[in-house]
């Protein structure tokens, strides 16, 4: 990159590409051939920048100049003015909520300021499909060195060191993990990246995949010579195809170079990789489920042990780790386990990577040191709660992580500590709700989820999140019983308690966390049949307040059931035996005459 006088970064992620940033490349690249400037300027499609919430995203280098909601029109005054003219498009600069000052570089922006890229390091700053680019960055340096001055053992100890925990959600040190499976005696040993990400509103795994596909590459050959295994697979759903696409590429360039295949860098050591695709199953999150998928098998979890680092793929010893732990693994290995292992708690070491959504400012892809506290995120990063709403609840973990409340905020983020507070690390959703959500629907909601996504092999699981189901279900429509909140709470112990493998038995968590913490919204839907968020639809009715409503008619003529009667200039009522509660009145009345009891 250097050789060129400016280089122009878009986003690649999947969030800026359905927001047009492949149509903003090809102009930019256009404006840049017409006026002959090949020479001087490099547009590339980059990586995931993380500010999701400001896309699309045109990044120039080397002054770092951040633009934000870049439409394809732009293209041509970006190049006229600040390539030609040395001037920065002001109106396309990210204002700051607070000074409503232009700020033209991330560096100064809250949403980077706290933040600390190691698993992100190269997203956002080079070409995922072009593997000199990654090499310019340090990519496969650590690879070499494992290969050429270290061996297997010191090189496990090295991770052992660093305190790296897998990111999948378990947080088992990684380190241990790799010494199990290089113990395992074996004439085939197998390497497998879990890349089957499912948790709703996580994109972690998604965008490290198509910002930074070589880091993967490299750190699953790593891995391989540490536990003696010469294949790879990455178990990805099919349903990331632009993640997919880079990977394929990264794969064929790395053999290209002679970074996999035979004899890797002239070592003697041997080492490939292939895809293999998920239909999209929840459960074969599971490494146990992963693998029966990946041999063809129904995708179920086993009892463990025997655990995949003595008998995995095809009854081989088998390791297995996420995207984001494998991220992690060639910048250890090039500045050292102690730079790493000071970064963090004393337990939980290193970064986090977490998808930032839900009714939040700032929805993003964010990476923070263990320890920083949701506070710091939802309101500094996150830049607190979108429309002025108050902050209700911060869901971590995906359909198996917990609710936590305005009480935990200042909760540091690392494994133990989200556990003690009725949540868990996950693989890194974060979801933030405001007063307009019901933590009973929500509830309701992840044990949906639950139910869509369970395999269905152990009872509890089957069975249980079933019933479990059946009665929020029961309580959103007003039927429910104090006797069902009792069953609810007795449910959720046992499933914890028996369910077969890691996703079951943390599948009551939503349903736990909500009844600690919004037990009064329980028993309001029970009690006094009221939903005070107005989510749940059988709870509530929508009435025309006589003093606010002007006759406009409006709202009788976009009801699709015509439940509203009146006439002009005088105020209108609604049957509540014929409305179907859609809302579509109150969004269209213009008065706010249209009140919801």
């Amino acid at each position: 990159m250097a050789k060129y006088k400016y280089n122009v970064l878009v986003c690649g992620g999947t969030g800026c590409q359905s927001s047009q940033s492949a149509l903003i490349l090809e102009n930019l690249k256009k404006e840049v051939a017409a006026r002959n400037l090949e020479n001087d300027v490099q547009v590339i499609l980059a990586g995931c920048f993380g500010f999701c919430e400001k896309g699309p995203i045109v990044k120039i280098m080397p002054d770092n100049t951040f633009y934000v909601g870049v439409k394809p029109e732009d293209a041509q005054e970006l190049v006229a003015e600040h390539i030609i003219k040395g001037r920065k498009v002001q109106r396309l600069l990210y204002v700051d909520p607070e000074t409503k000052q232009h700020i033209d570089d991330s560096k100064h922006m809250d949403f980077y300021k706290k933040q600390m890229r190691i698993a992100l390091r190269n997203c956002g700053f080079l070409d995922p499909e072009n593997i000199d680019e990654t090499i310019s960055r340090g990519g496969y340096e650590a690879l070499g060195k494992v290969l050429t001055s270290m061996t297997p053992n010191e090189c496990i100890e090295v991770i052992k060191k660093s305190g790296l925990r897998g990111r999948g959600g378990a947080g088992f040190p990684t380190g241990t993990k790799w010494e199990f499976a290089s113990k395992s005696v074996n004439d085939q040993k197998y390497v497998v990246c879990n890349a089957d990400e499912g948790d709703p509103g996580a994109f972690m795994d998604r965008s490290i995949l198509e910002g930074d596909p070589h880091s993967i590459v490299e750190a699953m050959a790593i891995c391989g010579y540490c536990i003696g295994a010469n294949h790879g697979l990455v178990y990805i759903r099919a349903e990331y195809p632009l993640a997919i696409h880079r990977l394929q590429i990264a794969i064929k360039q790395a053999r290209e170079y002679g970074l996999l295949g035979d004899d890797i860098l002239g070592t003697g050591f041997n080492f490939d990789i292939e895809l293999r695709f998920g239909a999209g199953a929840f459960v074969c999150g599971e490494e146990t489920a992963l693998i029966h998928s990946m041999e063809g098998n129904r995708g179920e979890p086993t009892f463990k042990p025997p655990f995949p680092a003595v008998s995995g793929y095809l009854q081989k010893p088998t390791n297995v780790n996420n995207v984001e732990t494998f991220a992690n693994i060639p910048i250890i290995i090039t500045k050292g386990a102690d730079w790493y292992s000071s970064i963090g708690t004393e337990k939980s070491k290193g970064t986090k990577v977490f998808a930032l959504a839900g009714k939040i400012n700032n929805v993003g892809l964010i990476e923070v040191p263990m320890g920083t506290t949701l506070r710091e995120v939802v309101y500094e990063i996150g830049g607190g709660v979108k429309n002025g709403k108050q902050f209700k609840a911060v869901q971590t973990g995906g359909p198996s992580g917990g609710c936590l409340t305005e009480k935990d905020l200042d909760t540091p983020i690392d494994y133990e500590s989200l556990a003690a507070a009725g949540s868990i690390m996950g693989s890194g959703g974060m979801i933030v709700m405001d007063e307009d959500d019901c933590m009973v629907n929500i509830a309701k909601f992840y044990m949906g989820f639950i139910v869509d996504e369970s395999c269905g092999k152990c009872t509890p699981c089957r069975i249980g999140n079933k019933r479990m189901y059946e009665i929020l279900d029961k309580i959103t429509k007003g039927q429910g019983t104090m006797e069902d909140l009792e069953n609810l709470k007795y449910l959720a112990d046992v499933i914890k308690d028996t369910a077969l493998c890691g996703l079951g038995q943390t599948s009551p968590n939503p349903v736990l966390s909500t009844l600690t913490n919004f037990w009064d919204e329980y028993v309001e839907h029970v009690v006094d049949k009221k939903c005070r968020a107005g989510a749940c639809k059988d709870l509530m009715s929508y009435y025309i307040n006589p003093d606010k409503c002007k006759g406009c008619t409006s709202c009788a003529r976009h009801c699709p059931v015509n439940a509203i009667t009146g006439t002009v200039k005088q105020p209108h009522t609604i049957n509540q035996s014929l409305c179907i509660k859609c809302g579509t009145c109150k969004s269209v009345c213009k008065f706010n005459a249209i009140e919801i009891k």
